[in-house]
């Protein structure tokens, strides 16, 4: 299990600790939790049952939508491992660990990394969910991402070899550019980024330019201008978003009234002064409850279109669930006394700039957070990624060694890494073997379908 992080060798650091000290921290951290280790994996010490966790999370979710989760999740290995962060969670917390802590991202799959704008609508690359942010060991993300790789390559049809250099490549660039930062000054870490230029240049010449055209048309195509002329048709004089059950279901005048008077309102108070001000000349037009993702599905989401003073100014904004992240018991409970803002401030951290509308707030006993809807958000797919695998890996593990670099002692982590080499042969062989875990533990819900003890239902594709 895991132990907190200032009880074991490598925890935080005295700002006086030379360079010197915070590298031995790292290098005395393997006595805890050795390189070779990490790459150990034996399903006979994980010490729960995969289903039973999965199922323990749908106490907080909306009853008549589990069946679409669970069918969700059943309809293939990968679908299962976006949904199962609280499986892996559970597994990555039966093994020792480093206990150097950053700001865990918490769900660092290979298709959480994206595109989005930052508000000075540039578009730049990085890591796009934090429901299950948490403080925690900086190599609970790496691995998270390093299994996914091979998951999304099974999916795909990838030959295991080239799934490998993908796991390869995104380690290797984790670890190479965290060693960077250990010699890097403080705010230039924090003001580094990836522009989508950047991003192109990973790929291949011949790939470049194919690259380039998708990430243009989806750019135009993410916008609350574009998702108004899709989502929305005029009912008695005004815009309404459109049914489509049960992606998106209606809900009644009154609990919209509810929603703007006590969920928006305190919203309203967790923006910044300026961004208050620019929220403010807008007016809630119209709400929909939502079904989104995969994991996600159950929590209760709710998509708000609002207009401007013109009346030609469409602004959607998501609000979201938030419940305890899957970390919570097994490190310690968030700081936050409300999850809301847990997610927003681990976003915060994590991001090299963040939406102007994040806010959170507390509506009907539950914690919400609240994002711009798209706003030229482009998620990746396998099918888009599966070709150019290693190099979107690439770009992924230096992603999160920037995040992890921001909130954890890049120092120390580097030097608990080392050379690299037995880091990254360490969690290749990790990689595969949660992989096989994976499709064991997709196959024991699959099964609990099939024979009746978990429900199942449609299982639409999965919305943002």
């Amino acid at each position: 299990m895991h132990e907190p992080a200032q009880e074991r060798p490598g925890g935080h650091h005295d700002l006086a600790a030379t360079s010197t000290e915070r590298r031995a921290s790292g290098r005395q951290a393997r006595a805890h939790a050795p390189l070779e280790q990490l790459g150990e994996w034996d399903e006979g010490d994980r010490g729960h049952d995969a289903l039973e966790t999965l199922l323990a999370q749908n106490a907080i979710r909306v009853p008549e939508l589990l069946p679409i989760r669970h069918e969700r999740m059943a309809l293939s290995p990968w679908n299962y491992y976006r949904g199962a962060a609280a499986v892996m969670a559970a597994d990555l917390a039966s093994v020792p660990d480093s206990g150097l802590e950053v700001q865990l991202c918490g769900d660092a799959h290979v298709l959480n990394f994206g595109l989005w704008a930052t508000p000075e609508r540039n578009l730049s690359f990085d890591l796009r969910d934090f429901d299950e942010t948490l403080p925690g060991p900086f190599e609970w993300d790496v691995k998270r991402l390093a299994a996914s790789l091979v998951v999304a390559a099974r999916q795909d049809g990838i030959k295991p070899k080239r799934a490998a250099l993908a796991v390869t490549a995104a380690v290797e660039s984790y670890a190479t550019r965290m060693g960077r930062y250990a010699e890097t000054p403080e705010l230039d870490i924090w003001y580094d980024g990836m522009h989508v230029d950047k991003l192109i240049d990973y790929f291949e010449p011949a790939d470049q330019g194919r690259v380039s055209v998708y990430i243009e048309r989806k750019k135009k195509r993410r916008t609350s201008r574009h998702a108004f002329t899709k989502l929305t048709a005029m009912a008695h004089g005004r815009p309404r978003i459109t049914e489509d059950p049960p992606i998106r279901v209606t809900i009644d005048d009154d609990e919209q009234d509810e929603l703007v008077d006590h969920l928006l309102a305190q919203y309203r108070l967790t923006l910044q002064e300026d961004r208050r001000h620019l929220f403010d000349r807008f007016t809630e037009v119209d709400t929909v409850r939502q079904v989104v993702g995969v994991g996600s599905v159950g929590m209760r989401v709710y998509l708000v279109l609002l207009e401007g003073r013109t009346g030609a100014d469409p602004l959607f904004l998501q609000v979201k669930q938030a419940g305890e992240s899957v970390y919570e018991r097994h490190t310690r409970p968030s700081r936050y006394d409300n999850h809301g803002a847990r997610v927003v401030h681990g976003k915060r951290l994590l991001q090299s700039a963040t939406d102007i509308f994040v806010g959170w707030s507390t509506y009907g006993g539950h914690d919400y957070y609240v994002r711009q809807f798209r706003d030229m958000k482009i998620i990746p797919s396998i099918e888009l990624v599966g070709p150019r695998l290693v190099e979107f890996a690439t770009a992924c593990g230096e992603s999160l060694a920037r995040a992890h670099a921001r909130t954890g002692d890049p120092q120390a982590i580097s030097g608990y890494i080392g050379k690299g080499g037995k880091f990254t042969d360490a969690l290749g062989r990790f990689a595969r073997r949660y992989a096989e875990q994976n499709e064991r533990d997709h196959a024991q819900l699959v099964g609990a379908i099939a024979g009746g003890a978990v429900a199942g239902g449609a299982a639409e594709s999965p919305g943002d």
